[in-house]
């Protein structure tokens, strides 16, 4: 048999998950989680009793963090802390809003798409076209 080449775990990305229960579920099922030797995990399930400050320290952590490549976060959630989610600039990791299943997806509050309209926009009216 051949043998099977391991891959080095700090060149290895995570998936980091804010969300509500049964998204996150969903995801962990899907064998996106993760818990390190400090028992810290790439995810943070809100529910009714998760305050804006625990959801703000949360993007934070993730956002900083080296082994995460894409912090996906439910739209009803970022809209709690939209201008910490506004205020990001950075490529890596990048920011995914996602619909949860009681709140559906708004296209106008999406902050990703928002500036890629503008980015299309601004290269469309420089180069003349429209």
């Amino acid at each position: 048999m051949a043998n099977k080449v391991q891959v080095p775990t700090r060149n290895s990305a995570l998936i980091a998950m804010i969300a509500d229960e049964d998204t996150i579920t969903g995801f962990l099922l899907a064998g996106v989680g993760n818990a390190d030797l400090r028992r810290k995990t790439n995810y943070l399930i809100v529910d009714s009793k998760t305050t804006v400050k625990q959801i703000e320290e949360a993007f934070k952590e993730f956002t900083t963090r080296e082994d995460i490549a894409i912090v996906m976060i439910s739209q009803y959630v970022a809209n709690m802390i939209r201008f910490l989610v506004d205020s990001y600039n950075k490529p890596v990791p990048a920011i995914l809003e996602i619909p949860s299943k009681d709140h559906p997806y708004d296209p106008t509050h999406d902050s990703v798409l928002s500036r890629v309209k503008y980015l299309f926009s601004a290269e469309s009216v420089a180069s003349g076209r429209r």
